[in-house]
């Protein structure tokens, strides 16, 4: 018969297996991410990805403290994306809108009589 502890033993390795294999194809999202968008929404995934490590880790090797350090990760995560988010948000405000009279190329410049050229 198989022992709690030995089914705990092999889904632990599972876990980390899979969570590799997320960690991987994350880090790829943030490095070929083809907007700034994709690449925040990489960066939180891989602070989920960090947590499911350490609660795994703690899991596996029944040290309690591990919780503690997740939860910190959590929230310090949680900050990093609200700021990214924050900087996405500015970052399309900043763009001014073009005068009217530049908008328009088919504008002439008149002389000083008034007339057209």
């Amino acid at each position: 018969m198989t022992t709690p502890a030995a089914i705990v033993a092999v889904a632990s390795s599972a876990a980390l297996v899979i969570l590799g294999l997320a960690l991987i194809l994350t880090v790829w999202r943030v490095v070929a991410g083809p907007t700034l968008p994709d690449r925040i929404l990489a960066l939180d995934m891989l602070t989920g990805i960090a947590i499911g490590f350490i609660a795994v880790i703690a899991v596996k090797t029944g040290f309690s403290l591990y919780i503690d350090i997740a939860i910190s990760l959590g929230l310090v995560g949680f900050l990093a994306t609200v700021a990214f988010a924050r900087f996405v948000l500015s970052r399309g405000n900043i763009k001014s809108k073009p005068p009217a009279a530049a908008a328009n190329g088919n504008t002439q410049k008149r002389r000083a009589g008034g007339k057209k050229r």
